[in-house]
């Protein structure tokens, strides 16, 4: 289970451990993003600060309509345990954890400031 909570501006926050390329891990609170279908995205100071491998070109369409290019990179994040091999897209925006990286979860929040938010692994057969 990851948990975490909703701040001032009513953004869901979750802790998360990222591996930098020296092999320490460096945990940074992300938004949970229900919008953004991507795995996750970072700021271009905090993957050169991370150290990421780049990996190639994205390409997508925003809320508003326009087409936006930018930088993928590659990098290993603890996520409920385990260490996983994703895809980040560079934005200059706020962290955030898109749903490519939650599908198999379950996500519950208290949508008021200090609220809890959880991500639970959902049991499939």
């Amino acid at each position: 289970m990851i948990t975490g909570f909703v701040n001032i501006e009513f953004e869901p926050i979750i802790p998360l451990p990222i591996r930098r390329a020296d092999g320490k891990v460096f945990t940074q609170d992300a938004i949970v993003d229900t919008g953004f279908n991507g795995w996750l995205s970072l700021p271009p100071d905090l993957i050169a600060e991370l150290n990421l491998k780049w990996k190639r070109r994205g390409r997508a369409i925003l809320g508003d309509g326009s087409e936006c290019v930018f930088n993928v990179y590659e990098a290993i994040v603890i996520w409920d345990d385990t260490f996983l091999t994703i895809p980040v897209d560079e934005a200059n925006a706020e962290p955030l954890v898109g749903m490519s990286l939650m599908e198999g979860y379950q996500l519950t929040m208290q949508v008021f400031e200090g609220g809890l938010v959880e991500l639970g692994k959902v049991n499939t057969v």
